[in-house]
């Protein structure tokens, strides 16, 4: 998945009671928490202890959307679109003590008085408050890491380029306040930042010029034409003065902060178990994990073999068959099947139109075998904006569950407009046709999009804005089998998913090996493309992205291999539709799994 919410964790920064105030530079600041019920308190009615969860779930989630502007944007609450989170080391102690004072108020209610879906939404507040404790205690990405500051940056910018939510008015002057907001960040970042691994500090002097490029050209594009010829004037002067500190930032991140970045990029065995365990919200045993990914991506290969052979007269109808007696005549097989599927590939100037229609068919295919309750809102396929090209081909970019009107882009990339011709036809062979037609299936129909409409619409909102990924990933991966299942695309689109589980299944072996063990680049390149066929450049990508990131990459192949342990102890009792099963999966929102298993039990 490419969705920009992998996993809702809480941002480490303050969130309080109440709208805090604002200081001058557009950050928020520190404000009240919230308070526990005195001594002399009337007796609690039998009702009580899901009254006090409910208050004290709304009462932490305004404050929380008050003090995180940006996740507050993206989850579709525009009072703060203004503002940026106060990322000063003031800012952060403040967090901890409210995050401390919420899980003593949690600590009061007792779970077993609660609903079952209050007692799911109280155990997922307390695990997300104990994450962003260990965020702040062990973590510290503030100070080990400029990817913080510049991911932040880019995540507050985009919505207010690339949506539609309000008005462009009210959209514009959203936008200049964060723009004037960026030289405290800018600020904040060069007095906190230590000694952060290299790749991280390489990385984001790549993403900061982009910023910079942002500040001077997109930003303003959806603006020029307002009839507010003041306002229009006010930004340009802001995104100017943005787009000066982040140069300024660049030369800190170049000439200060590149010679000293010697930080450990591994995560070390025991941050990473902790850290796993609050991702996936569950008491894992990491090297079984590691264990079952090598398993499933064994029993994929196999099958993968099978489709080989099923698709091989007509690939090649001329040529017999290879013999498949040994392990490199399997992979050769597999090998030459995959690349003459690259040889049907869409071109730049015909993928969003291809994406179009793929998303069409796979809307008239779930509809006819009544798979799933269907959304009433509309995906829109567009085209990548230039920015966010040369990772994936596609994602699925949907409004936030406060939003009051839904919007969901799937959006397909054009190749970066300074690629070579060489390296495009590299990057669509290995996107060909069919793989872009199992992209659609994950990002769009039955996959993101569906599922975030369902997500919506659950009343919980608690349970909405802090969604778990593995259960988001899950359901995505999960649909791509069911599609497959039924035949969409045929074999040739069956045999990307396999390679797609393949890639799910190494996902998490390098997750463990960089983070829990010591894996090597070589061992790493050579999993990716001896073990799961892919392309040097592509393995070269998520070798890099294993070591800029932890934990979020284990989370595909164990959201999809819980999901179908889901369905296959529901598959075999009294009465069982897929239809009534996946919509009863989509009911609860997006719960972790292990609360999943419980609400949706046979």
């Amino acid at each position: 998945m490419s969705t920009f919410s992998s996993v809702s964790v809480l941002s480490c920064s303050p969130a309080g009671g109440g709208a805090p105030p604002v200081r001058p530079d557009g950050v928020a600041s520190s404000g009240s928490s919230a308070s526990a019920p005195g001594p002399t308190d009337p007796p609690a009615p039998p009702d009580a202890p899901d009254r006090a969860f409910a208050a004290l779930a709304e009462r932490f989630l305004k404050g929380y959307l008050a003090r995180e502007p940006v996740a507050s944007t993206e989850a579709g609450e525009h009072a703060h679109d203004a503002r940026w989170p106060d990322r000063s080391e003031e800012g952060e102690a403040e967090a901890r003590r409210f995050y401390v004072g919420v899980l003593d108020e949690l600590g009061k209610i007792p779970t077993s008085a609660l609903d079952p879906q209050g007692r799911v939404d109280h155990a997922m507040l307390q695990n997300q408050l104990r994450y962003a404790l260990f965020a702040i205690d062990e973590l510290r990405e503030a100070e080990e890491s400029p990817l913080y500051y510049t991911r932040l940056v880019g995540d507050g910018l985009d919505p207010l380029v690339t949506r539609s939510f309000g008005t462009p008015l009210s959209r514009a002057r959203s936008l200049v306040g964060r723009l004037e907001g960026i030289p405290a960040i800018v600020a904040v970042a060069k007095k906190r930042l230590r000694r952060p691994p290299r790749l991280h500090t390489e990385t984001a002097v790549v993403q900061n010029r982009g910023l910079v490029s942002l500040c001077r050209g997109d930003v303003l594009a959806p603006y020029g034409k307002l009839p507010d010829a003041a306002l229009v004037s006010e930004l340009a002067a802001a995104s100017e003065r943005a787009a000066k500190a982040l140069e300024d930032f660049q030369a800190f991140l170049e000439k200060d902060l590149l010679p000293r970045s010697d930080g450990e990029i591994r995560l070390g065995r025991a941050r990473f178990e902790k850290k796993l365990r609050f991702y996936l919200d569950d008491d894992v045993d990491v090297d079984a994990l590691a264990k079952g990914a090598r398993a499933l991506l064994e029993r994929t290969q196999a099958e993968m073999v099978e489709t080989s052979k099923e698709l091989w007269p007509t690939l090649f109808p001329k040529r017999k068959l290879p013999t498949t007696t040994t392990l490199v005549d399997r992979k050769a097989l597999v090998r030459e099947v995959l690349a003459a599927l690259g040889d049907d590939h869409p071109t730049n100037e015909s993928i969003v139109a291809e994406a179009r229609e793929l998303l069409q068919k796979a809307t008239v295919f779930v509809r006819e075998r009544d798979l799933v309750r269907m959304p009433e809102e509309a995906c829109q396929v567009i085209e990548m904006p230039e920015y966010r090209r040369g990772v994936a081909v596609a994602y699925c970019d949907a409004s936030g569950p406060l939003e009051p009107r839904a919007e969901t882009f799937y959006a397909i990339a054009p190749t970066p407009n300074d690629w070579d011709d060489k390296r495009r036809l590299s990057f669509y062979r290995e996107y060909n046709r069919s793989m872009l037609a199992d992209l659609t299936v994950h990002e769009a129909m039955p996959g993101h999009f569906l599922q975030l409409m369902h997500n919506n619409r659950f009343p919980s909102k608690l349970r909405a804005v802090f969604s778990s990924g593995p259960f988001v990933e899950g359901w995505a991966v999960y649909s791509e089998w069911v599609m497959a299942k039924h035949g969409f695309g045929g074999p040739k689109v069956r045999i990307q998913r396999e390679k797609m589980v393949l890639r799910l299944a190494v996902n998490a072996l390098l997750d463990h090996g960089v983070h829990a063990g010591a894996m090597t680049e070589a061992e790493g390149l050579a999993l990716m493309t001896n073990e799961a066929f892919q392309e040097e450049g592509e393995a070269v990508g998520k070798w890099k992205r294993a070591r800029l990131t932890s934990a979020q990459l284990t989370t595909y192949y164990y959201g999809f291999t819980e999901m179908m342990k889901l369905r296959a102890e529901n598959e075999g009792a009294p009465g069982f539709t897929e239809r009534t099963f996946h919509d009863k999966v989509l009911s609860f929102g997006s719960p972790s799994m292990r609360h999943l298993r419980a609400l949706v039990r046979p």
